[in-house]
């Protein structure tokens, strides 16, 4: 199997690392790719949100499987240009990647197919924002309507904050806020069958113990051994597969991925978002986690065929991720330096990197070009060990101006997280 993998992110080093360790695979393309991808897949040009140019690319190179990573050529319908020329792909089409490219339309959903969430205005006035704020009170959760990469979601004590974020867009959806700890669960798709992968925690904070403005994610890990007994089995029975069943029943059936976001709080899960593609972090270490051979479970979704796979398989133990971001992130980043310590970190047992804003320098030299520059990923047999590699990697990347996070996953392998209500996992 030929598969084209199109982003240039470190989820999409991560699919491209897995498809390129799977026997199943003669081929992995990546367009546009980074500097880290390059080691694992052929890159080629495309602009991503050219729906015509990216089929076109995926007809000259023969590929079997398409894979969309971000969200924003999913809403421009790259999905369905590919499937129109007879090619497989992984993605929702345009229409049904509103549930991640219209916060309010998600919600409308999810009001039609009974899944429990926090409770939302619309809003596209100050006056309506302002009696929405008013009826929830603080924190407020002011989010942008549309697309935002991860950062048009604002939580805030300071109304004048949480009035600025809303005047800046053209609609905002605010909601309550949601107490308890927050899940991440990945749900494939192929318009009928689901089929849930092991579920994570990400940290979307810019700075240790939550504190900062919000990014793209800044670390993620998996399993957690907090979390409550069938929670995963729960959520596709009250969430996803419900979700599925009315997209469908609307005429613009899901195949893909559903990304779930929610709170498990006092009163039980709520969903907070749904996105139509694969979370960054959180690929970085369920990825790392699936024993089962990535295309295969890929392919499946894109073709129908969710209802014929085996059983996921997992390894055994634990992944955690740490981002390591350029200076002035999630501000705009500083870009163009270069990066060291790649090498050292390749030395290691349990630890790899994944590049997520990186380029070739003209010298050959690896330099930063986004502001989640690199994911450092490390596996053990605990959660502890995990974290442990996981920060052995950081420890050798040399940035100027870099930082990072230092306590993701630290609650959790210390068994400091609690669900209120809940058994604990055996």
């Amino acid at each position: 199997m030929k598969v084209l993998v199109i982003g240039s992110g470190a989820r999409e080093h991560a699919l491209c690392r897995s498809l390129s360790l799977d026997s199943a695979v003669s081929a992995v393309y990546c367009a546009p790719g980074n500097a880290g991808i390059a080691q694992v897949a052929e890159l080629r040009q495309v602009d991503a949100l050219n729906a015509g140019d990216v089929a076109d690319l995926a007809q000259r190179l023969g590929v079997d499987l398409v894979v969309v990573g971000p969200e924003a050529p999913l809403v421009a319908g790259v999905a369905d240009a590919v499937r129109a020329r007879g090619i497989d792909c992984f993605g929702p089409s345009g229409t049904a990647a509103r549930l991640e490219g219209s916060k309010a339309f998600a919600k409308e959903v999810m009001a039609a197919a009974g899944v429990p969430t926090a409770r939302s205005y619309v809003c596209t006035t100050a006056e309506e924002a302002e009696r929405a704020l008013d009826a929830f009170g603080p924190p407020y959760v002011v989010k942008d309507d549309g697309l935002a990469a991860g950062k048009g979601v604002v939580v805030t004590d300071d109304l004048d904050v949480a009035r600025a974020h809303a005047a800046s867009c053209d609609r905002v959806v605010i909601e309550e806020f949601l107490d308890g700890p927050e899940v991440s669960l990945f749900v494939l798709c192929d318009g009928d069958d689901v089929v849930a992968l092991q579920p994570a925690q990400d940290f979307k904070r810019v700075g240790d113990e939550d504190a900062g403005p919000n990014t793209g994610g800044m670390g993620a890990y998996t399993p957690l051994p907090w979390a409550p007994q069938g929670l995963t089995e729960d959520l596709v029975r009250t969430v996803a597969q419900p979700t599925v069943d009315e997209m469908r029943r609307r005429g613009t059936p899901f195949s893909g991925v559903l990304f779930i976001g929610l709170a498990l709080t006092s009163r039980g899960p709520r969903v907070i978002e749904y996105n139509c593609r694969f979370g960054d972090p959180e690929t970085q270490v369920v990825l790392a986690s699936l024993a089962t051979p990535l295309a295969g479970v890929l392919h499946a979704a894109a073709t129908g065929r969710l209802g014929e796979l085996e059983p996921l398989r997992w390894h055994e133990g634990a992944a955690v991720t740490v981002v390591v971001a350029a200076e002035n992130y999630p501000a705009t980043p500083r870009t163009g330096d270069p990066i060291k310590g790649l090498a050292e970190v390749a030395k290691l047992p349990h630890t790899y990197v994944l590049h997520g804003g990186t380029r070739r320098g003209e010298g050959g030299e690896v330099l930063s070009s986004g502001g989640r520059v690199l994911s450092i990923t490390g596996t053990g047999a605990t959660l502890e060990q995990a974290r442990h590699h996981a920060y052995e990697g950081v420890a050798l990347i040399g940035l100027p101006g870099s930082h990072h996070r230092t306590d993701i996953a630290a609650k959790a392998s210390r068994g400091e997280i609690s669900v209120a209500g809940y058994p604990p996992q055996g």
